[in-house]
């Protein structure tokens, strides 16, 4: 006699398919968090590793649930408080224990500034991500926080990676706050910034794309804070290029940028 098939999950399918992405998120917040252990033991150069850490955290998390299909609403929730903390938070206590402390209230006040910044980015973000896709998805709107937790880092790279010295002498408590301002108004800015999710390569490029990574990854083991702040300069770079192209395309289309309108321009990284 044929056995009844024995269907009791503990999950159900769809269910198994967001725990990874979902561990995927909180691995990034627990990177993120440790970087602020880093910062308090003096360990600067540990701290900016984990944040990049905390950074392909976050690029897996969505990527890998888009291909399993398992996103969900909880883990859109749960991948912007992590990135609150791990590239609002913690960035904000490495500089503040780096060089922040030593200006006294406005080096606490420019530190609650970025956060208040990466929060509103995040949220402005949560809100508008369920419009429609369009060809605006090839930008962001304004820096995504992601990036600009690496971005506000600048300084402390700079200083590790030795480049900054052979022109002239920098005041790091000049250039610390007022990058701190500047990457604050760059993440709740409406400038489009590119998104490389859209980005079409030909079968042909292949081979070369993956060596182009495999070349800039192994750099990056080697000469890690010398390519990572040529990294960050190439991206501040493309910022302006970005603004332009964008107005271009609005202009073929016939787009009218109307300013009571809330663009759609969202994507997070």
């Amino acid at each position: 006699m044929e056995q009844p098939k024995n269907n009791f999950k503990i999950v159900s399918d769809k269910k198994a398919r967001m725990i990874l992405p979902n561990a995927i998120t909180l691995i990034g917040v627990c990177i993120g968090l440790t970087s602020i252990k880093f910062a308090l033991d003096g360990k600067f150069a540990l701290a900016v590793v984990a944040i990049l850490f905390a950074g392909l955290m976050d690029a897996l998390d969505g990527r890998i649930a888009r291909l399993i299909k398992g996103t969900s609403k909880i883990g859109k929730e749960l991948d912007s408080l992590g990135d609150v903390i791990s590239f609002g938070v913690a960035p904000a206590f490495i500089m503040y224990f780096w060089n922040l402390q030593y200006l006294d209230k406005l080096g606490w006040f420019v530190c609650l500034m970025y956060v208040v910044c990466v929060a509103l980015r995040l949220a402005r973000f949560n809100v508008n991500s369920d419009e429609e896709p369009s060809w605006r998805d090839i930008f962001f709107e304004g820096v995504p926080a992601p990036a600009g937790g690496i971005l506000v880092l600048m300084p402390l790279v700079l200083s590790f990676s030795g480049l900054g010295e052979i022109f002239f002498e920098i005041n790091y408590d000049l250039l610390v706050p007022a990058f701190f301002i500047i990457v604050s108004i760059l993440l709740i800015s409406t400038i489009p910034t590119y998104s490389f999710k859209k980005i079409v390569i030909p079968r042909a490029m292949t081979k070369f794309l993956l060596f182009g990574i495999v070349l800039f990854f192994g750099a990056l083991l080697v000469y890690t804070f010398k390519i990572l702040i040529i990294s960050i300069f190439l991206y501040l770079s493309l910022i302006p290029i970005s603004f332009f192209h964008c107005k271009k395309i609005k202009k073929e289309k016939n787009i009218i940028n109307d300013t009571d309108e809330i663009d759609d321009l969202e994507d997070i990284l």
